[in-house]
């Protein structure tokens, strides 16, 4: 943000802006005590013999809600329709005499085991609503899938400060429909519903839109939150075990960057996680949180924690961009037979290999994580994963973080460091070796 020492060495002057009777007007630090609301944003004022300049700094707040519940489509649950209100906004809205009306983009696979319960969700609550299916697959993610978006939209009519788009569906959806919605009438909100594990501890959460473009992964997109993203976890029960375990990647990220309790969770009992798709098992009369509860509870609060205070991601600096230096690369060239987990986590394995060859792992710990990858199903070598593959994802990483190549690497379970140097060549080639010895299957290598 600027501030007057980012602004210049010369004299300038500071205004705070000052509303009264509707009208903004500027005043200076020592013409304070007018009566009026007072706005968070200031200018700066510089004159020189060359003419004047103004600085506007201008504070950007979201708020927004994460919402865990269970029976989403339940019409006797109200999150779904007024969650992402606040409880006096609840009961203004609630109490308009208009129709209220609601859009949903809605995954298209997800459609076919949903739909009727999410129409029959609305139209129980009167609610004039329209329904979008769509085939939001990586092979679409593209700005043809936003423009058919924006069009339904408009013909649809929404008020767009009242009227939330909501999107229902995995990462894909959720990701294009909030590109659309940042678009139609300059921001109209939306309300994220995540259907799979991959998008409920990850692109659910966060405030990133996207679409793929000039085949690069997510190279269009911009930086606006949902008003509200809700989670349940029941929607896990129709999902095949592959996808289970593709989001399972997601979690075990943030285990190894931060949570050593997470890592030996997903250690002892990952497996039984996978099995019952996250999904509670038996009852605990002792009102404990069960694992699966835990886990994913767990995995939503370290990730708003790293992502809440660098929104906009102006410090490059992310332990969450762990398993996402080579994986885009990858995932892009051989799509579509790696799903977004499985390429991360081979990107995590492989870096598992750099840390410890630099010495910020031991061999058991190494070891160790390899075993729990595997005990998720997790990918932990791919034959298009080559070395030329790596070196090429580190030079245009190095290239759009501003010259100095940001790497987060495990130093423990559960705990890293972000380094700013490139890996040496020697410790990338024998990371490399080790790591297709070791975990390439036989005779592909």
């Amino acid at each position: 943000m600027l501030s007057p020492n980012n602004c210049s060495h010369s004299p300038q002057t500071r205004f705070d802006l000052v509303q009264v009777n509707g009208a903004w007007t500027r005043q200076t630090e020592q013409g304070q005590g007018a009566e009026g609301k007072l706005s968070h944003a200031k200018i700066y004022e510089k004159k020189s013999e060359h003419g004047v300049s103004w600085t506007v700094v201008s504070p950007i707040v979201f708020t927004y809600r994460v919402i865990q519940c269970q029976n989403l489509l339940d019409p006797s649950n109200d999150t779904l329709l007024w969650g992402h209100l606040g409880g006096e906004e609840r009961k203004e809205a609630a109490a308009k005499s208009k129709p209220v009306k609601r859009f949903i983009v809605i995954d298209e696979v997800v459609h076919r085991l949903y739909g009727s319960q999410v129409l029959g969700y609305f139209e129980s609550r009167d609610v004039v609503c329209k329904i979008l299916p769509l085939p939001t697959t990586e092979e679409n993610k593209c700005m043809e899938l936003v423009t058919r978006i924006l069009e339904e939209v408009h013909e649809f009519g929404l008020d767009r400060r009242s009227e939330p788009i909501i999107a229902i569906g995995g990462g894909v959806c959720l990701d294009v429909v909030g590109l659309a919605a940042s678009l139609y009438r300059r921001r109209t909100p939306y309300i994220r519903v995540p259907t799979t594990v991959l998008a409920y501890v990850d692109a659910s959460v966060g405030a990133k839109t996207g679409v793929n473009f000039a085949g690069g992964k997510n190279k269009l997109g911009s930086y606006v939150p949902p008003a509200a993203t809700f989670l349940d976890r029941s929607f896990f029960q129709t999902l095949p075990m592959r996808q289970i375990s593709n989001g399972m990647a997601e979690m075990l990220k943030m285990a190894l960057m931060k949570h050593p309790g997470l890592f030996q969770l997903l250690e002892a009992e990952g497996r039984r996680l996978l099995d019952t798709k996250l999904q509670p098992v038996g009852t605990d009369s002792s009102g404990h949180e069960d694992s699966a509860a835990a886990s994913t509870r767990i995995a939503i609060e370290t990730m708003l924690e790293e992502l809440a205070p660098n929104l906009w991601e102006d410090d490059l600096d992310r332990l969450v961009d762990f398993g996402h230096l080579i994986s885009p690369e990858l995932e892009m060239r051989v799509l579509p037979a790696l799903l977004h987990g499985e390429a991360v986590n081979i990107d995590m394995s492989f870096m598992v290999y750099v840390a410890h060859q630099r010495g910020l792992l031991t061999a058991e710990e190494k070891q160790r994580i390899i075993q729990c990858m595997l005990g998720l199903e997790l990918p932990v070598w791919h034959q298009d994963c080559t070395l030329a593959l790596i070196h090429k994802s580190l030079q245009e990483r190095l290239r759009h973080s501003g010259g100095s190549l940001r790497i987060p690497l495990p130093t423990g379970l559960g705990q890293a460091e972000i380094f700013h140097d490139m890996v040496e060549e020697n410790v990338l080639s024998q990371a490399y070796e080790k790591w297709t010895n070791e975990l390439a299957p036989s005779g592909t290598c």
